[in-house]
């Protein structure tokens, strides 16, 4: 049961990293208007009175289409995580990625929810961590602003980082109380403190990954209009997020669940 308890807490561990530093969270489709067309690009784009040069030469003349309705307009891929938001680049290979964090609406955006002590913190650990992720996107990033201080995605930033932290101790709890117990009480001690952090890193997962949901939500409705999505799902990056809070569950109930019969046999 021990060893079942720790390899659920480390899968746990694993999912919640790997979701937290992704940007599949969310993803779908943009809505966005065909560019015109030109020298390089010749499909997927509007060409007006078939006649590209003297388009490109003369900018007095009317320019006409025969496209309309959905026609002339494009569905470009995009996927969203906590601090990336990347978009299929229309006018060249690859993706543009700008921070998400930018993207949240003025509704989800309060610094009154962010202590004075705790926010020049918040702030760095943005700074860090978006300098760290920029070399991995592909295309390029636009520079975060520095207005406004995200309330509800702060929190739920919060809660993510907190809830990997617990995880880390009740994993390395787990590993004390398997390889390194001296006695039966010890063993107790270390499996009840466990069983308690693992918990309260579940409790908190759950709140960050609720929490994020209604800030996309939010900002699907409100957010950028040349942002918001035409179509969109839950991706890959979630349900690591909420496998990771079922494998910690687990591992929780399986370390009580030892904890209790250890207890009963001790008695």
């Amino acid at each position: 049961r021990a060893l079942l308890a720790v390899s659920l807490n480390l899968m746990a561990l694993l999912f919640s990293t790997t979701a937290f530093i992704t940007t599949h969270w969310c993803e779908g489709t943009q809505r966005v208007p065909k560019p015109s067309c030109g020298k390089e690009k010749k499909t997927n784009c509007l060409n007006y009175s078939g006649n590209e040069t003297a388009n490109e030469t003369n900018q007095n003349v009317v320019h006409y289409s025969w496209e309309t309705g959905d026609d002339r307009f494009l569905f470009r891929y995009f996927h969203t995580g906590i601090w990336y938001s990347c978009e299929e680049n229309i006018n060249a290979a690859g993706e543009k990625c700008r921070s998400f964090i930018d993207l949240a609406p003025a509704s989800e955006k309060g610094e009154q929810l962010c202590p004075s002590a705790v926010l020049p913190l918040l702030l760095l650990c943005k700074e860090v961590v978006l300098k760290m992720m920029t070399p991995l996107r592909s295309g390029t990033a636009s520079r975060p602003s520095d207005t406004g201080h995200p309330g509800v995605l702060w929190l739920s930033v919060v809660s993510e980082v907190l809830y990997i932290m617990l995880l880390v101790v009740g994993f390395s709890l787990m590993c004390l109380e398997l390889f390194h117990s001296s006695s039966v009480i010890d063993g107790l001690k270390l499996n009840a403190f466990a069983a308690v952090f693992t918990v309260l890193s579940g409790l908190l997962g759950m709140v960050a990954h609720m929490m994020y949901t209604q800030v996309f939500q939010v900002t699907v409705s409100l957010g950028p209009e040349d942002w918001r999505p035409h179509s969109w799902d839950y991706g890959w990056s979630f349900c690591l997020a909420w496998g990771s809070f079922t494998c910690c569950m687990a591992a929780s109930v399986t370390t009580l669940n030892s904890y209790t019969k250890t207890v009963i046999e001790f008695r």
